[in-house]
């Protein structure tokens, strides 16, 4: 069994969403294990063109399962967007072909409120954050206090 991982080295906006998606055509399995919806990558299958952010490149070649691992930051409002989006281009997403970890912390709200004072605060010194959350969200899966995918599971106790 052959392994082939896609690690960037340049930050991002360097073509691994392209090399993935070229490599994702063989693969069996293609995997997310980092980030968050701040980035993404369009792919052109033919006549139809993707958009994807969260979601694996795998999602849309069938046959193939995708997995979004627990390093993956989640706002589940956009992964949802994200799926009706691909589902209205005849792209089948589901439990099938498609894997989330449930110790994936949740991008909440909260999380690009924060980002956003923080860049604001900063005046002349900003960073150039999205303003999506994604920080803030990995500060808390660090600090151990963030809400998880498995705690969607049990709304009684968020």
């Amino acid at each position: 069994m052959t392994n082939i991982t896609v690690i960037g080295a340049q930050w991002g906006d360097e073509g691994k969403g392209k090399i993935v998606d070229w490599l994702a055509a063989e693969a069996d399995v293609v995997a997310r294990f980092q980030g968050g919806h701040n980035a993404g990558h369009t792919l052109v299958i033919g006549n139809q063109v993707y958009k994807l952010h969260l979601l694996p490149s795998g999602i849309v070649r069938k046959g193939k399962l995708s997995i979004i691992g627990n390093g993956v930051v989640i706002d589940p409002w956009a992964l949802l967007q994200e799926i009706e989006t691909l589902r209205g281009q005849g792209v089948e997403v589901s439990p099938e072909n498609l894997l989330v970890s449930e110790s994936a912390p949740l991008i909440l709200p909260l999380h690009g409120a924060i980002d956003r004072a923080l860049e604001e605060a900063r005046g002349s010194a900003k960073i150039g954050t999205t303003g999506r959350g994604i920080g803030p969200a990995y500060e808390d899966k660090v600090g151990r206090r963030a809400l998880r995918v498995c705690d969607l599971a049990h709304p009684e106790t968020l």
